[in-house]
């Protein structure tokens, strides 16, 4: 049993949970401690015990430790792509690009380490210094979500610790095995005792204890709308820092001059691929009269030939959906879909493996309206729709008609239209002839309206959320 990591030492509880594989329910990776009240309140108190002198540590020790996790990560990439694979689902191309992904967010933050700046400007009293400079905001609480088990607790971790920051740190209950690993690798890198602390286990008992506590100066979450405004509630009733990145219901129009090609490929791999477990996801695939029908035609065609199975075989394209909650919601919104005027175009079965998992068809469903609730609500899944439009005005209003704001896309070779979309498209990120799931990690990420509150994540723009800026005034 994997224990709970809590100021630089090992801690067994009396309860522990077992991580299952999706692609074969009988295997069971480890077993995991399960952290109660007392345990979190440790954790809290072991990062507000860590916080003097990790924030006044050294920017060269910082850079140390953040290099030495990402050198590590990227050495054993294939191991933690394989253990990512095995208790998400991703395939395992996509586990080890996700791995390295969070290899290149530490080589990221380490650099920023060493690229701490704040400047000095005149008073307007003669004779008056101004210094302006960022500090860490203080015990950070992160709560992460299951579908990117080690990307996403890297990209708020790195930072928070770059910057300063001692981290308690809540995984998804479905995903443990990741989170243990990166705070393993932490530890070992050289952080001190109480600066990165994990406690696995439900979000009613350990994520509560977070939100209660007064002890904890931010929270840094990513995960559902519902529970994202608990976080806010609890926050504001705390008066502390918070950053929340929830759903999104993401729109990927195609024009009737859009590449064929250009624009299957793109709502192939940002509808489908990661099983549609992503936030970015392309859930909406808003089509122009013109290109309609031979683009329905081939997407139909090419979603018949997906290959679902198993996330650690060679062929495999589709891994399976997380857990039985989730595909039941996925097969709920595909009857839902149906019920209310779709047709399902393509997919949708549940598929026989060699194993016992949690296989789905990619569902395709046509001749929807925005009205509709397969086109309002988010899914999480490898379900997407088909809305038919006159043209490009048509096209954006409808992919702006959302509660949502993440990632929007656009497949067209007009520079016209591509130019007027980027600016008018009603989300943090656009992409043209591009998936709308797929970000770079050295750049802001984060969406509009209900996807996002709060400073950006990623890049340099990290900075807003995990520091506070002090201007100091100086009369020699």
């Amino acid at each position: 049993m994997k224990p709970l990591l809590i100021n630089g030492e090992q801690i067994a509880s009396t309860e522990a949970v077992e991580n299952i594989n999706p692609s074969d329910t009988k295997d069971v990776i480890d077993r995991y401690s399960i952290a109660g009240v007392s345990e979190t309140q440790m954790a809290i108190s072991a990062a507000q015990g860590a916080f003097f002198e990790w924030s006044r540590s050294g920017v060269q020790t910082r850079h140390h430790i953040l290099k030495t996790v990402s050198d590590e990560i990227l050495a054993r990439r294939n191991e933690l792509g394989e253990l990512l694979a095995r208790e998400e689902g991703k395939t395992l191309p996509e586990a080890i690009g996700e791995t390295v992904r969070a290899a290149q967010i530490f080589d990221f933050f380490a650099g920023e380490a060493l690229r701490l700046t704040g400047e000095t400007v005149p008073s307007v009293r003669p004779g008056v210094g101004v210094e302006i400079t960022r500090e860490p905001v203080g015990a950070v609480g992160i709560i992460a979500p299951w579908n990117f088990p080690i990307a996403i607790p890297a990209w708020k971790i790195a930072p928070a610790l770059c910057y300063g920051n001692t981290v308690v740190f809540k995984p998804a209950e479905l995903v443990p095995g990741c989170a243990w690993a990166l705070v393993d690798i932490i530890h070992r890198a050289g952080a001190p005792a109480g600066v990165i602390n994990l406690v696995t286990g439900p979000g009613y008992i350990v994520g509560q204890t977070m939100l209660d506590s007064p002890d904890i100066d931010a929270i840094s979450f990513t995960g559902s709308v519902a529970t994202g405004k608990v976080v806010a509630g609890a926050c504001t009733t705390h008066m502390r820092k918070f950053q929340l990145e929830m759903g999104g219901k993401n729109p990927l129009v195609v024009l009737d001059d859009a590449e064929l090609d250009v624009a299957l490929d793109c709502a192939i791999n940002g509808a489908f691929f990661s099983t549609g477990q992503r936030c970015t996801a392309s859930s909406r695939l808003i089509v122009t009269e013109g290109i309609h029908n031979r683009f329905v035609e081939e997407l139909a065609e090419r979603v018949r030939g997906l290959t679902v199975g198993h996330a650690l075989r060679q062929d495999t394209q589709i891994g399976p959906v997380v857990d039985e909650m989730q595909m039941q919601q996925d097969l709920d919104y595909i009857d839902i879909g149906v019920s209310q005027g779709g047709n399902l175009r393509a997919g949708g079965d549940l598929v026989t493996c060699e194993t016992k998992g949690h296989f789905l068809q990619p569902a395709l469903i046509t001749d929807t309206t925005n009205d509709m609730r397969i086109n309002r609500e988010e899914v999480f899944g490898p379900v997407a729709s088909v809305i038919r439009v006159k043209d490009y005005d048509e096209a954006l209003q409808v992919a702006n008609d959302t509660e949502f704001g993440l990632s929007s896309g656009i497949c067209t070779t007009s520079l016209k239209h591509a130019t007027h979309f980027k600016r008018n498209a009603q989300a943090g990120m656009v992409m043209v002839n591009l998936p709308t799931a797929g970000v770079d990690y050295h750049v802001p990420f984060g969406g509009s309206k209900g996807s996002s509150y709060g400073a950006r994540e990623q890049g340099k723009y990290a900075a807003e959320f995990f520091t506070t800026v002090k201007t100091a005034y100086t009369l020699p």
